[in-house]
């Protein structure tokens, strides 16, 4: 482990993950230990066009004695080289790798018994594949959900020809651009410098996001349509989301309130399609990453984290002083058409 652009307390490991048709690849791996020495510990997964900055997740979990790791994916935050398309892939098992020898490293070398995952949206998404094809392995213990990215954020009548177009083209020029722009109402929401509280690093998490790649749609797709067929993840899930989505390419006040960048109806629609044992809880007032929402709404958030942490993973006590009541879990309905919101970033 070498110093973090975080400073101390925070570590990084490099892994070398060889080469790839651009050259060169590494994913990079983030620590914080807790005041004691604990054999439990959470890995956390960032989503498309991010990279580990928040580091009050971290304190949470350290100050109820887990050692915090996150982990940077190949071309994104920290891993990021200059010969690198930015968060690019063209298939969602690509990540694999870095995140067996994450793994490996945060139960076998620095000997943790009990893991939780934690993914935010396409980390989620790729952590959930990942649970799936490791299910034999008992790499983790527990998986938690921070607004998945299960579908596209269209129409089904777009999503559909979309997806067919995708195919076809994303295989044949997977570095071509899709003539999209992401936009910056999430990215206002979140950054300090225009209506949000957070700092963080605008080259590795540009406000208008890095351009979307045909290749990485495809791959993006591909791994939702499995999603779709049914995953045997065998440890508990939580998955959690906000209570609504933002449906505005502008700036509304309302924007603060809600996930400007997916349909959480999509998440709870697919959420029974992860496995046997899934929790879904909803939060008023929420942010596609609930972890950056306003304070309220993020100390519901780790309350409920808390106690489910506590109840399904037998880690013992982990609540928090104040904590506000918990919205109930909405029972999905997989006839429920998916509400229609113009297409944004995942």
């Amino acid at each position: 482990m070498e110093p973090d652009v975080l400073g101390p307390p925070y570590e990084r490991h490099t892994i070398d993950l060889g080469t790839d048709d651009e050259g060169p690849v590494v994913a990079t791996l983030v620590r914080r230990r807790a005041d004691r020495p604990t054999s439990r510990a959470v890995l956390y997964v960032h989503g498309f066009v991010d990279y580990f900055f928040q580091t009050h997740v971290a304190d949470f979990f350290v100050a109820r004695g887990w050692d915090f790791y996150a982990l940077d994916l190949r071309k994104y935050g920290r891993s990021l080289l200059p010969h690198q398309t930015p968060n690019f892939c063209r298939h969602l098992a690509d990540y694999f790798p870095e995140l067996d020898a994450a793994a490996k490293i945060v139960r076998d070398e620095d000997g943790h018994s009990t893991i939780l995952a934690m993914g935010h949206s396409t980390g989620g998404l790729i952590l959930s594949l990942w649970a799936h094809a490791r299910r034999d392995a008992g790499l983790i213990d527990g998986l938690v959900l921070n607004s998945p990215f299960f579908d596209l954020n269209a129409p089904w009548l777009v999503r559909r020809p979309l997806a067919a177009a995708v195919a076809h083209l994303g295989r044949r020029s997977p570095h071509r651009v899709l003539p999209l722009t992401l936009g910056t109402v999430y990215g206002e929401s979140l950054h300090a410098d225009h209506r949000g509280e957070w700092r963080y690093d605008l080259a590795w998490k540009p406000l208008r996001g890095f351009p979307v790649r045909l290749g990485w749609l495809d791959a993006v797709r591909t791994a939702q349509r499995r999603l779709r067929k049914g995953l045997a993840i065998p440890v508990p899930v939580l998955l959690a989301c906000s209570s609504r989505s933002y449906r505005g390419l502008r700036w509304n006040d309302s924007a603060a309130l809600a996930d400007t960048v997916l349909d959480v109806e999509h998440m709870v629609r697919w959420a029974p399609r992860l496995g046997r044992h899934v929790t879904v809880v909803r939060f008023d007032g929420a942010l596609h990453d609930l972890t950056l929402s306003g304070p309220p709404v993020r100390e519901q958030v780790f309350a409920e984290v808390g106690r489910w942490a506590e109840g399904f993973l037998d880690t013992g006590p982990t609540t928090t002083t104040g904590n506000p009541a918990v919205p109930a879990a909405r029972t999905p309905s997989e006839d429920t058409d998916p509400a229609e919101i113009t297409p944004r970033d995942g």
